[in-house]
């Protein structure tokens, strides 16, 4: 019994100094742990801070490199200013040196001129002596020939008109037959040519006022800004648009010309979207008129189901909603062909309700009575045909499709309301100012010119600008050579003289742009 307990003691002595050893070990290592965790610290900081140092000394080489870069340009820039400076003062230099000769020869001509002045001079003396001489021998010869005929010189001088009345009124009436005659012939003729002439000299301000929009700005800053370097950004306007950005000294106004009204709203809507962001590059410009006419198309739609709408009219196929949206940007001899369709929707459901005819088809028939106007393609048809026969395509009703048809009396009135709507139609087109004829020939001269163009082989687009005075040319540059866009040029050119009437000259200007286009997948 003393042996187990005496054992028991030595054990649990030996646990206890166990313990002690073992906590002892452990707090050894333990620190050996923190201090080699410690080690590992200082190593990765003094890593790090090798690391920002480097890292440090790069972004103050870059820093360097750029503002090097910066500064060459900066000394190239100022260079190629005072090299423009230094042209400019040569150019005034030459054009001083030249202002001098030519006052000496002014001066060497004035001498010149006092010179022949004084031969002048001399030959009118001897002129008059030789005239009092001439006079002299003229009054002998008269006195001789009054002496030989025993006439006085009145009397003989009476005698010789009097023969000379007879012959001349004899010739006279002959004279006033002749042109008498030729009157009635050129009559017409000259008629229409001083009329001609007449639309020609009082075109300019309606063509103003229906084929520009002013786009207004808030500081002529931005005027910079949207020309561009050596104004890239303007031409990528315009090629992308299609009409003319006009930059003057008008001030915070931005002119843009165009016989469309379409595309001179992509363009100012374009314009406003560009301003707004301050983004203004070639890339940016397309990207945004390419939105905005999208934007265009999708607001055409709207503008046809709100026309819809507000008339009351339910139930219209959705390509025809689109065209009547169309109307809102065409414009018929001056007038706005949406405001007179609707008119004449108005007038038509008037009269059809005071006469008892069906006032919902009469409505229809006027809103749809020059939808033909407003077609893509233009077929070389009139456009009374072309409205029934899209009204037909979309199923419209009979006497609706009888009465687009015939408003211009080019097929048989079948139908009650067909003469509503040719008396709406004419009384909405008769009212004073609401039409000039004189602006549809004239957007008609400007289709006409871009179609001629369109009509070649490697054109992809074509606009006229400058009031019909240019015709800008986009021809694709994989199929049409420099060489050929040349021969382009000079055809279209040759084309257009054939077989077009047109005052002045036309500058077709064929543009041809290479472009590569990757994609990095």
């Amino acid at each position: 019994m003393p042996d187990i307990l005496s054992i028991l003691i030595t054990a649990i002595v030996a646990l206890g100094v166990g313990v002690y050893i073992g906590r002892v070990l452990l707090q050894k290592v333990y620190k050996q742990q923190e201090e080699a965790a410690r080690q590992n610290a200082k190593a990765i900081i003094r890593e790090a801070e090798i690391n920002a140092e480097s890292i440090k000394k790069d972004r103050m080489l870059e820093a360097k490199e750029k503002f090097l870069k910066l500064k060459s340009e900066f000394e190239e820039e100022s260079n190629k200013k005072k090299n423009i400076i230094i042209q400019n003062e040569n150019k005034v230099k030459q054009r001083e040196q030249h202002v001098a000769k030519q006052m000496e020869q002014t001066k060497r001509r004035e001498a010149e001129l006092d010179k022949e002045k004084e031969a002048l001079d001399h030959q009118l003396e001897l002129l008059k002596k030789r005239k009092e001489d001439v006079e002299q021998q003229h009054n002998e010869v008269v006195a001789q020939l009054e002496k030989i005929a025993g006439l006085t010189a009145s009397e003989a001088r009476e005698q010789m008109v009097e023969a000379l009345k007879s012959e001349a009124n004899s010739h006279a009436s002959s004279y006033v037959k002749d042109i008498v005659a030729q009157a009635k012939l050129t009559a017409t003729k000259e008629a229409k040519k001083i009329v001609v002439e007449t639309i020609q000299r009082t075109a300019a301000e309606h063509a103003i006022e229906n084929c520009v929009s002013v786009f207004n700005i808030e500081s002529d800053d931005i005027k910079g800004k949207i020309i561009g370097r050596e104004g890239r950004n303007i031409r990528a306007l315009e090629a992308a648009t299609g009409v003319e950005i006009i930059v003057d000294d008008t001030p915070e106004a931005i002119i843009i010309s165009g016989f469309d009204p379409v595309r001179r709203e992509i363009a100012r809507l374009s314009l406003h979207r560009l301003v707004a962001d301050g983004r203004i590059h070639p890339a940016r410009i397309e990207e945004v008129v390419s939105k905005t006419r999208k934007n265009i198309e999708e607001e055409i739609v709207e503008i046809g189901e709100r026309t819809a709408i507000d008339l009351g009219i339910h139930g219209l196929h959705p390509e025809l909603i689109k065209m009547v949206g169309r109307m809102r940007f065409r414009s018929s001899y001056g007038q706005n062909l949406l405001q007179h369709s609707r008119e004449v929707a108005n007038l038509c459901a008037t009269m059809a309700a005071e006469l008892g005819l069906n006032v919902k088809h009469a409505k229809r028939a006027g809103l749809l009575h020059d939808i033909g106007k407003v077609t893509p393609d233009e077929p070389e048809l009139p456009h009374a045909i072309i409205g029934m026969e899209l009204a037909k395509k979309y199923k419209e009703h009979p006497d609706i499709c009888n009465a687009i048809g015939a408003h211009h009396d080019e097929i048989e009135m079948t139908a009650m309301i067909s003469p509503l709507i040719q008396a709406c139609d004419a009384i909405s087109g008769s009212r004073p100012g609401a039409r000039r004829e004189i602006m549809e020939s004239y957007i008609k001269r400007l289709k006409d010119l871009e179609a001629a163009a369109v009509s070649f082989d490697g054109v992809n687009q074509c606009y006229a600008i400058q009031a019909g005075r240019e015709l800008r040319i986009m021809v694709d540059a994989d199929n049409v050579t420099d060489e050929k866009a040349a021969q382009l040029s000079f055809d279209i050119s040759q084309k257009i003289e054939k077989e077009m009437q047109y005052p002045g000259q036309i500058k077709i200007t064929v543009i041809r742009e290479m472009r590569a286009i990757s994609y990095a997948k």
